[in-house]
């Protein structure tokens, strides 16, 4: 039995099996898009991808707005240097 103090007197909360769940998919999104980020040469998105963490949200808009990474119309380019 777990002590009063954790919150495991009965039952298991509910978030506790998606927990782990969020953290894979965060830290996978995160990888992803911090990889695209840095292939293209996007300073400004690899920086805040690094220091802010929002569960995939921004990860994923970038991924399919920005990067275009999944859509089969465009094929991966690189972004021009300036």
């Amino acid at each position: 039995m777990y002590p009063w103090f954790l919150g495991f007197t009965h039952r298991v909360p509910f978030w506790l099996p998606i927990f782990p769940a969020l953290i894979l998919w965060s830290l996978a999104s995160t990888g992803f898009a911090l990889w695209h980020a840095a292939r293209r040469g996007d300073k400004g998105w690899f920086v805040f991808f690094l220091l802010v963490h929002t569960v995939g949200i921004v990860e994923m808009y970038y991924l399919y707005a920005i990067a275009r990474v999944f859509s089969p119309s465009k094929p991966f380019a690189k972004r021009k240097k300036k």
